[in-house]
């Protein structure tokens, strides 16, 4: 907030100063008659700086942003951040999950594999054709394996 005020006198000052050279000039070139027609405002040229147009939109999660809370009952969720093959858990940076949802999706991974609802080592063969959440084979990070 102290940044964007600070920033707005800079460009109101700037825009007074320039107002006052050019203006001159631009106003000797005008006629009479169109001077006193023409109202200059220094308000409506003034840009608009509520807002940065150049702030970028904030990454989220896919179950973040759709405000999707990981349960251990909810086994058909929970198999898609599961390898099909090796039973492993996909880590951060292929499931594109942020820190807090991805330990949230460990630990109900692991109370569903101890609860009895979900393999170690395999994933049930209901799930396998469900439409992916994201690429295992094309992570988002590189990794060393």
């Amino acid at each position: 907030m102290i940044c964007n005020n600070v920033l707005r006198k800079v460009v109101e000052n700037f825009v007074k100063n320039i107002g006052q050279y050019s203006n001159k000039r631009f106003l000797r070139s005008l006629p009479n008659h169109e001077l006193k027609n023409e109202k200059l405002s220094e308000k409506e040229d003034m840009p608009d700086l509520r807002e940065n147009p150049y702030k970028k939109e904030k990454q989220q999660c896919l179950l973040c942003k759709l405000n999707i809370e990981p349960n251990y009952k909810n086994v058909r969720l929970l198999s898609q951040f599961q390898s099909r093959y090796t039973g492993r858990i996909y880590g951060k940076h292929i499931t594109g999950l942020c820190t807090n949802k991805q330990q949230k999706v460990e630990t109900e991974i692991l109370k569903a594999q101890n609860a009895g609802l979900m393999g170690y080592f395999t994933k049930d063969p209901r799930y396998v054709n469900d439409p992916p959440l994201f690429n295992p084979d094309r992570p988002l990070r590189p990794h060393k394996y």
